[in-house]
C-alpha cells in the first residue's frame, strides 16, 4: 500500500542536499493555508490536536480516534503532500501495530511513536514518566511490522522523552535501540549518524531558535515548528503572514523580536490558555504528584 506522499518523503530524506521544513498544523484550515503558501510537507501536532479538538492541554486526553481522524483529514487535503503525524505512544486502547495500520489507510506519509507511559503529557512539560527500553522498542517493532505487513512505505520515527527525566546517555541508548528495531530516529545528530534526524523548534521553549539553513548546516534533515499555526489561530488574520515568513526565511521570529508586533505566543502561554494551571491544581487537590516537578 505504497502512497505517493510517503514516496516523496522518502525521496526527500534520501537527498543529501535538502532539508525538510514542516509547519506544524492542527486542523484543515491551518493545513490549507500552509499548502497555499507553498509548503511541500506538513506536520500534524498532537498537542495542537488536543487544543483544537478538545480545548484542553496535551495531557494524554486525546484518543486514538481523535488522532487518526485528524491526521487522515489533513492528509486528504492534498494526497501528494507528505504529512508526518504525531502518534503519541500508539495508545493503550490500540496497539502500535493497529495504530500504524490506521495511519497507513489514512494516507499519512510518516508517524512517530514515543516512550512515555500511557498517561503521557506533552514533551514540553516536566514530570514525564518513561516506559522501560524493551517496551519502547517493542512499540517501534510492532509499528514496523504493521507497515511491512501492508507493504506500506510509511516512515516510522522513534521519539524519546527520556532526556529530561533520565539522561542524555539513556536517550542515545534508546534511540540506538530503536534504530535496530527499524526506525527512522529523531535526535542528536552527531551521535546518531548516519541515522537521519529531526529538529523541533518551539517559540518560548528551552532550545534556541535557528532557521532552516542553520539547521541544515548542523546536519538535521527535518525541521518542524510546533504551535506556529496554533498560536496564529488565536490571531487568525495574521496566519498567512506568519506562514509566508516561515516559508521565506526558514524561521519565525519570537514576539520580543518582531518589528510588526504580531503576538506569536509561546508554548507555555498556549497551555495556560487551555487551562493548564486549573488542571494542575485539580490534580494536586486530588492528591496526585504527577505535576510535582512543575510544568
Amino acid at each position: 500500500m505504497a502512497n505517493l506522499a510517503a514516496s516523496k518523503l522518502r525521496a526527500q530524506l534520501a537527498d543529501p542536499d535538502s532539508i525538510i521544513v514542516c509547519p506544524v498544523v492542527q486542523d484543515g484550515l491551518s493545513a490549507l493555508v500552509c499548502l497555499q503558501q507553498g509548503f511541500n510537507n506538513l506536520y500534524m501536532t498532537g498537542a495542537g490536536t488536543a487544543m483544537s479538538l478538545l480545548g484542553m492541554p496535551d495531557l494524554g486526553l486525546t484518543t486514538a480516534d481523535d488522532m487518526v481522524r485528524n491526521a487522515s483529514m489533513i492528509a486528504s487535503i492534498d494526497r501528494t503532500a507528505p504529512v508526518i503525524a504525531d502518534a503519541d505512544i500508539g495508545f493503550p486502547s490500540w496497539s502500535p501495530a493497529q495504530h500504524t495500520e490506521r495511519y497507513v489507510l489514512g494516507g499519512v506519509a510518516g508517524l512517530y511513536i514515543e516512550d512515555q507511559v500511557a498517561t503521557k503529557r506533552c514533551g514540553y512539560l516536566l514530570g514525564k514518566e518513561i516506559v522501560d527500553i524493551d517496551t519502547f522498542v517493542s512499540r517501534i517493532r510492532a509499528a514496523a511490522a504493521a507497515r511491512d505487513s501492508l507493504s506500506s512505505n510509511i516512515v516510522i520515527i522513534a521519539r524519546t522523552d527520556s532526556l529530561q527525566p533520565l539522561s542524555s546517555d539513556e536517550a542515545v541508548r534508546r534511540l540506538q535501540a530503536a534504530v535496530i528495531a527499524v526506525a527512522d530516529v529523531k535526535q542528536i545528530v552527531e551521535v546518531m549518524k548516519p541515522t537521519l534526524c529531526l529538529l523541533n523548534m518551539v517559540a518560548g521553549g528551552v532550545a534556541p531558535l535557528i532557521n532552516s539553513t542553520e539547521a541544515h548546516a548542523l546536519g538535521f534533515k527535518i525541521v518542524i515548528w510546533p504551535y506556529f499555526a496554533t498560536t496564529a489561530a488565536a490571531y487568525l488574520a495574521y496566519q498567512p503572514k506568519v506562514a509566508k515568513e516561515l516559508q521565506a526565511t526558514g524561521a519565525i521570529a519570537e514576539r520580543r523580536d518582531r518589528p510588526d508586533g504580531i503576538a506569536v505566543v509561546g508554548v507555555q502561554e498556549l497551555f495556560e490558555l487551555c487551562g493548564l494551571s486549573e488542571y494542575t491544581a485539580f490534580d494536586e487537590d486530588m492528591g496526585s504528584t504527577a505535576f510535582s516537578d512543575g510544568v
